[in-house]
């Protein structure tokens, strides 16, 4: 008995290219998980570092190097005139509606917004806000044309 056939195969190939709403996808689920993971740390009172690479040309050798540089981001939510925690998500620089003249999410609390990020990431991931990221990003894409 060989080996293979412990094994169910099908005819299945891995795709080429991921899809452009997909891409979008990951990009604001990705800012989703940083802006989470920024207001746990807030909460806990401990600092939380994303870094990255930035290159740059020394100029003694003129050889390119890279240097290992934490990430700033800048926190979505705001305290409204109320007094509650509100938060707008964004996709770049725009400002995504979340439904029909309303891009803010309100929360009670610190507390809370965790959970509120959260379900939104989720709804990110679910595909729920497609159709405004293609919204945004048309209008960024047609500020390009002349």
């Amino acid at each position: 008995m060989s080996t293979l056939s412990n094994l169910k195969l099908v005819a299945v190939k891995k795709p080429t290219h991921i899809p452009v709403i997909q891409v979008r996808r990951n990009k604001l689920s990705s800012r989703l998980w940083e802006q989470i993971n920024l207001a746990k740390s807030q909460i806990d009172g401990k600092p939380f570092v994303v870094n990255k690479f930035r290159s740059f040309t020394d100029k003694e050798t003129g050889e390119r190097k890279q240097l290992q540089v934490p990430k700033r981001i800048k926190p979505w939510w705001f305290v409204s005139d109320s007094g509650k925690v509100c938060f707008s998500v964004k996709y770049g620089s725009s400002i995504l509606e979340l439904a029909k003249g309303k891009p803010s999410v309100e929360v009670a609390s610190a507390a809370e917004l965790v959970g509120a990020l959260m379900s939104v990431k989720e709804a990110v991931d679910a595909g729920e806000l497609d159709t405004q990221i293609q919204n945004v990003s048309s209008l960024l894409k047609n500020g390009f044309k002349r």
